[in-house]
This record gives structure tokens, sequence and C-alpha cells, in this order.
């Protein structure tokens, strides 16, 4: 009976997770935060431990336009200019050793709930990586992304949130679902992206 029950559980459970997806992004987003990541990860456990970089106002000099955006990838930090000397500070996920890159781009297109087609150069890498992956809470684009240029690069989500901070990707820049969301209903197709190391 007691095995019954717990396999009763684990169905409405298997149920209850796949719903949220199907009702939308924002419901996804909440069975990951509850679920401390789409793999089930909770900060703390099977060593994926890790803290959230708040996301805060600061002060911000310079002479970028409002709307800009500004990578630094030494502070592993990105700042969305708001005028006035402000800016909203996010942390991200840079580029490994090997992938650090600067420059100016910018944004050409925004997508909610991207696919993932890896790149040519990085199948080339990886030859076992998928040839796609559907936009959903397993793809390592995340909720949202916001494409550079005619780049490979992105700014955009991430199903891995303890990597926030790190330098582990292949150039583009890592948020968590629910700063990468902030950030794309704040910013334009078109906005410049200055990215500095």
């Amino acid at each position: 009976m007691r095995k019954m029950i717990l396999a009763v559980a684990a169905i409405a459970a298997a149920m209850t997770s796949g719903s949220a997806y199907a009702q939308g992004p924002l419901a996804a987003l909440r069975a990951y935060e509850q679920n401390g990541g789409y793999e089930g990860h909770k900060a703390g456990v099977g060593g994926k431990s890790w803290a959230r970089i708040p996301r805060e106002e600061v002060d911000f000099p310079g002479n970028y336009k409002a709307g800009t955006i500004v990578v630094n990838t030494t502070e592993r930090r990105l700042y969305l200019v708001l005028g006035d000397g402000k800016a909203l500070k996010y942390g991200i996920g840079v580029g490994r050793p090997g992938f650090e890159w600067a420059g100016t781009h910018r944004v050409t297109r925004k997508a909610e709930w991207p696919g993932w087609t890896p790149p040519p150069p990085m199948r080339k890498r990886q030859p076992d990586l998928p040839q796609h992956v559907p936009g959903g809470p397993n793809n390592p684009l995340g909720a949202r992304a916001m494409y550079l240029g005619s780049s490979w690069y992105r700014i955009h989500g991430s199903n891995e949130p303890w990597t926030i901070g790190q330098a582990v990707s292949s150039g583009c820049f890592r948020m968590t679902n629910e700063d990468v969301i902030d950030l794309y209903e704040r910013v334009k197709v078109g906005a410049q992206v200055v990215v500095v190391r």
C-alpha cells in the first residue's frame, strides 16, 4: 500500500511539473524557483552550492546612452544604463579562458523560451552535442535570449543558475532566468551592447 501511495505521489508530482511549463513561461519560472533548478538541484545539494547575486541599482558614471548594456567580463557583471548616472547591475556568467572577448554589438533579435542549435564551432569541439534543443525549461538558453549582432553570442538565461558569476561559457553571457526576464522587458531590439574586459 505504501509503495502504491508513493507511486501515485510521484506521478502527481511529475504531472504538476509538466503542467507548469504547459501553462506558460511564468509558471515554468515559478517551478524553476521552487525546485532550485529545472534539474532539481537545490542549493547545497550534489555539489551545486550557489548564492544568488542580487540585482541592484548602482551609480554608473560615463557617457553611455540610457538603454545601453555594458558587460564587464572581469567583474562578471552586466549593467543596463538607466541615465542620470545610474544603472541596473546584474550578475552574469562569462566566457571561460580562451573564449573571452570584447567589442560592441547591437541586440538584433529577442526570443522567449528560445530553441538552441549549437553553432558549428561548438559542435566541432563537442561532437556529442544534440543538433537542436527545443525551447523550454531544460534548454541551456533558459527563459529569454537577446542575440548580439550576427555573432554566435547571446545574453541569455540558464538552467544552471549556480554558474552565474563564473567563467564557464563559450562566449555567451548567462543570467538567472529571473534576471534575464527582467532585462528582456527593459531592452529594445537595436540597443547597443558594449563588452569590456
